[in-house]
């Protein structure tokens, strides 16, 4: 009888630890000015005046770098101000975009940044979105199978730990002009967007229905 039950447990340990995947840590420099930076992000572009650069996530943005390597896509987040080949959003605010993942094309996944602090990606809706970015998605370097499965993942682990409500696309983002979520003070300032494509984005709400996500607001 203890036997079979050591058993049982064994097989329960193997079966947790193969559902599991590790999650690499990797994070990008969040130092006092990158703090300051996104706690003055959060007051002129929402009107949000916080002590700290803290979120509670309720929606989980997917996206692709367009830049051909893990090292590289590292690079463009890592530091805290913006690079000077960003200059069509520079205006709006010097803090650097960023993201709380980053998965390699081989699926493994990264983490930049804490899921509860604000990471500059989507337009109106960092305030309350996880931001997950796929090296590559240009012609040369599409996403892969094995991000695509990397993506559902942690979709799933993430709507285990928060209240999520939506999973969309970052070409999803105007969908949610005048919705309850949207902050953003500027009309003027939007920027057009195509990651990680309605193929990915509708193979990852295939996998994910059982989570019953809401749907992406219509116009």
């Amino acid at each position: 009888m203890k036997r079979g039950i050591l058993l049982l447990m064994i097989v329960f340990l193997l079966v947790s630890c193969a559902s599991k995947k590790e999650i690499v840590q990797i994070p990008i420099l969040f130092n006092e000015e990158r703090v300051e930076l996104t706690k003055e992000y959060l007051s002129q572009r929402y009107n949000l005046e916080q002590d700290s650069p803290e979120i509670t996530p309720s929606m989980i943005v997917l996206h692709w770098t367009a830049i051909p390597s893990l090292k590289k896509s590292f690079e463009a987040f890592n530091r805290p101000t913006l690079p000077n080949w960003r200059p069509d959003i520079e205006s709006v605010s010097g803090l650097n975009v960023s993201a709380h993942f980053l998965v390699d094309q081989d699926g493994t996944i990264y983490q930049l940044m804490p899921e509860t602090v604000m990471a500059r990606h989507t337009i109106g809706l960092n305030h309350c979105a996880i931001g997950i970015e796929n090296v590559g998605g240009t012609k040369e370097l599409p996403l892969t199978k094995k991000q695509l499965k990397a993506n559902i993942y942690l979709v799933k682990q993430l709507a285990s730990k928060y209240p999520i409500e939506y999973v969309i696309g970052h070409q999803e983002y105007t969908q949610f002009e005048g919705h309850s979520l949207w902050l953003e003070v500027d009309d003027g300032y939007r920027t057009e967007k195509t990651d990680p494509g309605m193929e990915f984005m509708n193979n990852v709400r295939k996998a994910t229905k059982r989570l019953n996500f809401k749907p992406v607001p219509t116009k």
